[in-house]
């Protein structure tokens, strides 16, 4: 993965946030062309085809994209902060998740709950060693424990994305714990 690091990277920049950068369009679903897209990113100077996607696709630890069942499209599961319907049903969550942040943002946190920001979900994850990845990608890792099961109780929605990354849209601070490492 890392000799398609950058690839990725733009990838991800391009099917989560801003398709105009390479003046393609996706659909309500969040679908492009992928015939489209390799065309659009070598006219951006990308040395990309086919085989170089599919193994972007194929490698990616965090599984961020999905080509559809024809091979003819593609799209991010998850993280955009454009709008897209994925098409995720609400489903009952595990009894804990978990949200890795680091310091800066443990006060806001512990005062507002969590918020979606500029993404369309809030992401958590179902076990600590990828929260704690999370966390560490901003610095010394903080992990919160998220009391899921009470939540959803109490009327929430979760969502698994494609990628089994839990997702809601907010999650109030009274379901916020700090775990200590």
């Amino acid at each position: 993965m890392e000799k398609h690091m950058h690839l990725s990277k733009f990838l991800s920049l391009i099917l989560r946030h801003k398709p105009e950068v390479v003046g393609i369009n996706l659909d309500q679903d969040g679908w492009c062309s992928v015939d489209e897209l390799i065309e659009a990113m070598q006219k951006k100077g990308k040395e990309i085809n086919r085989a170089v996607l599919d193994e972007i696709v194929a490698i990616d630890h965090k599984q961020r994209y999905s080509i559809d069942d024809t091979g003819k499209k593609i799209r991010a599961n998850q993280g955009h902060s454009i709008n897209v319907n994925l098409d995720l049903k609400s489903l009952v969550p595990p009894e804990v998740l978990y949200h890795g942040t680091v310091e800066k943002y443990l006060d806001d946190i512990l005062e507002k709950g969590l918020v979606k920001g500029q993404r369309q979900y809030v992401h958590l994850s179902k076990d600590l060693e990828t929260a704690r990845k999370v966390g560490s990608r901003r610095g010394q890792p903080i992990i919160l424990k998220i009391d899921s099961q009470n939540m959803y109780k109490d009327g929430y929605k979760f969502y698994l994305s494609e990628n089994k990354v839990w997702l809601c849209e907010f999650v109030p601070n009274q379901y916020i714990s700090k775990m200590k490492l």
